[in-house]
Parts: C-alpha cells; sequence; structure tokens
C-alpha cells in the first residue's frame, strides 16, 4: 500500500504559464527548468499526473528532488521553486582578494625579495600586504592567489622561467 500524498500540487492557470516561460527562456538554468517540468508533471489541475517515480524517470532526476522541489512548492510556491538560495559559505566562501588586489601581490612577489633574504615567503608577502593592500589578508589566501596564477614563490624571480625539457650543459 502506498503512503497518501501529503501534498497536493493544483497550479493556477498563471502559475503554470509562468513556469512554461520560464522553462522556455535560454538563461535559465538546468536546475530551475528541471523544477519547473516536476511541478508541471505533478499538477492535478491540468492534464495527465505523473506519479513522484514517473516524474523522476522522465527528469532525470532522483526521488528526494523531486521531493524536496513539491515541498518548496508547498511551503512558499513558485516563487520559492524558481529561485536557488545559496548558503552563504558556499561558492567562494566571500573571496578576500579581488583581482586588483591579485595583480598587486603578484608585482610586490615578482619585485626583488626584501634585504636579509633569498627570496619572497608567505610570511613576508602577508607582511607587505599588509602595509600595501587596504584590507588585511591571511597567508592562504595568498598562497591561492598565487596558485590560481601558478606563480612559485620556489623560483628564482629572475623574469625568465627555467626551460623543462632541456639538458643541463
Amino acid at each position: 500500500m502506498a503512503r497518501p500524498k501529503i501534498y497536493a500540487i493544483s497550479l493556477t492557470d498563471d502559475e503554470l504559464a509562468k513556469l512554461k516561460v520560464i522553462i522556455r527562456r535560454k538563461d535559465t538554468s538546468k536546475t530551475i527548468k528541471c523544477r519547473c517540468q516536476i511541478l508541471i508533471d505533478l499538477d492535478e489541475a491540468h492534464g495527465n499526473v505523473l506519479t513522484h517515480q514517473q516524474s523522476a524517470r522522465s527528469n532525470g532526476v532522483c526521488m528526494s528532488t523531486v521531493t524536496n522541489t513539491v515541498k518548496l512548492y508547498a511551503d512558499g510556491g513558485v516563487d520559492s521553486v524558481v529561485s536557488i538560495k545559496r548558503s552563504v559559505n558556499s561558492d567562494n566562501a566571500r573571496r578576500k582578494l579581488d583581482g586588483r588586489a591579485e595583480a598587486r601581490l603578484i608585482e610586490i612577489a615578482c619585485s626583488p625579495a626584501p634585504e636579509g633574504h633569498s627570496r619572497w615567503t608567505l610570511r613576508l608577502l602577508e607582511e607587505e600586504a599588509k602595509v600595501a593592500l587596504d584590507t588585511p589578508v591571511g597567508k592562504n589566501a595568498i598562497g591561492r592567489a598565487l596558485k590560481k596564477t601558478g606563480f612559485s614563490l620556489t623560483e628564482a624571480n629572475t623574469g625568465a622561467s627555467p626551460k623543462r625539457g632541456m639538458p643541463n650543459s
């Protein structure tokens, strides 16, 4: 015996038209298109209704995606389904360095090392960045920025990169 439906989906004509428009737009993400199609598949007011399993199979998603979409619709309506709410900690977790600060940091790292040091270290760059940049930046953020640009602190900063694959003579 199957469990009874907790959430019944009955879309109004306006909601259905809105979902179809969102699906047809080119700039809509795949996630949002999929959510809209799930709601259209499960709509009891218009046309034939699919089961949750049939909707999951036809949209190429798992059952939990269908269940979560239905719950989102029941809790907040169509507007909550067509918007993606991301965690503050997701993606780049608020990048500490923008492009201008990264360029300034690379400029500092390419300059000659401070007196008494043979090369730049992350700690030295961190101290110099406190002076040169507006915001304080940690050595981890500096290391990530340099790694992203392919800059290596271990090579001598002579301006010429060593040739790889060439035998030493």
